[in-house]
């Protein structure tokens, strides 16, 4: 007997698993913040506000769940979150309000800011919440559009290349609650030869080491002490015509908590990231405990007989198992897409999205956040128009609808949490 409770202990989730079917949670009993929202909104569908599961058993969100409870309880552990989409997750408005609740909702558990990418230089809508300049000319490429034989996209799908011989960039937090300090950079640049000498200003006393990792494509520095603001400068150690392309930076520390990286291009759709030829070895580098797809907009922007839902599937498929090739305990999460309109007509694609994420979710033991449910299904669009959550494209939110899609989500993680402790033993 004294085994079997120790064998138990040693692996919780196996328990769980043996002793309900997660098809069958009731989230009625978690869904007080959501009647708030129904109360002012009362055409969304807060019913479908959770996290759905199509299989009795998961894995990897028993995995995930396990993860949590021990980093709350014992401070001791940092967790990887991504999550990546298109022009709605480059807004970084709805995640962002996630990140500022999963870095203040449990006390001593700041985590880090992590990947972000300089959008202030590449000329085109930067997050609010943090701000890049440089006095230096930029030329920007995304991976949507441009895929010239000389570059190489990481994670992110983009890049700004400069070939100054001396490059500055100064980096500071700008309008936001959360403000994690940093005392590791890592900068994701060319791969190979890196022909800089890096400065740091008033910071230069803090630089313990530096490393470059050449064939990996990223240079890590290493500071003393804790700082929030960044005072970069690349000064070139060769005279030829070398230019500097930067894929993104990497805000770290060694705090308990979660890491919340929000990728998102403009324009991108699942195609996009799996032709990003270093996306998966970049992920190598900082493996994910939680990856969240909100990508498929722009899959399905198109007429009904020119999408074809099974190029969907396979290109869905083939990211999630990327990602799973990383980390196979990863969690995935699978978003519907947003009710939108095509043609100036609702956009019947996203109910044959839904199709197919419902079938991959079931297969890989996965949920799906239901988005579109949640909007009310086909042309609810109209409907967050006339209440102001909406743009006039019917494809993009209004601030308040950004604002309010992040409470959903947070509304919808916390169910999750709470139910699987209600039906852990």
């Amino acid at each position: 007997m004294i085994r079997l409770i120790w064998f138990y202990l040693l692996f919780p989730s196996l328990l769980f698993s043996q002793s309900i079917d997660l098809r069958t949670i009731n989230y009625a009993k978690f869904s007080k913040d959501d009647e708030r929202i129904a109360a002012q909104y009362g055409f969304i569908n807060t019913d479908c506000n959770h996290f759905q599961f199509f299989s009795k058993e998961s894995p990897n969100w028993m995995t995930l769940f396990d993860e949590m409870q021990q980093m709350i309880s014992k401070k001791d552990r940092k967790l990887n979150f991504y999550h990546i989409g298109g022009s709605h997750i480059q807004a970084d408005i709805y995640t962002h309000d996630f990140r500022t609740f999963l870095q203040t909702h449990w006390t001593g558990l700041s985590g880090e800011r992590g990947l972000v990418f300089p959008f202030d230089l590449a000329k085109t809508n930067n997050p609010s919440n943090y701000h890049f300049s440089s006095p230096n000319k930029w030329k920007s490429f995304r991976s949507v559009n441009d895929h010239s034989d000389d570059l190489d996209y990481g994670i992110t799908g983009a890049t700004i290349k400069c070939p100054d011989s001396v490059i500055t960039i100064n980096f500071k937090h700008m309008r936001t609650l959360i403000k994690p300090p940093f005392n590791q950079l890592r900068i994701l640049h060319n791969t190979g030869e890196f022909p800089y000498e890096l400065n740091f200003g008033g910071q230069e006393l803090l630089v313990s080491e530096t490393s470059h990792h050449a064939e990996l494509g990223y240079t890590d520095v290493t500071f003393t002490d804790y700082i929030d603001s960044l005072d970069l400068q690349f000064v070139k150690n060769v005279s030829d015509a070398y230019t500097l392309e930067i894929y993104g930076f990497e805000f770290l520390n060694e705090l308990p908590g979660i890491t919340y990286n929000a990728i998102g291009i403009n324009g991108a759709g699942l195609y996009t990231y799996l032709g990003n030829e270093h996306f998966l070895r970049d992920l190598r580098v900082h493996p994910p405990d939680l990856f969240v797809f909100s990508v498929g907009t722009n899959d399905a922007f198109a007429s009904f007989n020119s999408f074809d839902p099974s190029v969907y599937k396979r290109n869905l498929e083939s990211l999630m198992k990327l990602i799973l090739s990383v980390n196979p305990k990863c969690a995935l999460l699978l978003t519907v897409p947003n009710d939108n309109q095509f043609h100036n007509s609702p956009n019947k694609n996203t109910e044959r999205q839904r199709e197919v994420i419902v079938q991959l979710a079931q297969q890989y033991q996965m949920p799906i956040w239901d988005f579109y449910g949640v909007m009310g299904e086909l042309g609810s669009s109209l409907t967050w128009k006339k209440n102001s959550l909406m743009q006039s494209d019917y494809v993009h939110f209004s601030s308040t609808g950004y604002h309010l899609i992040g409470n959903l989500l947070i509304n919808a993680f916390t169910k999750y949490l709470s139910a699987f402790e209600e039906l852990t033993p």
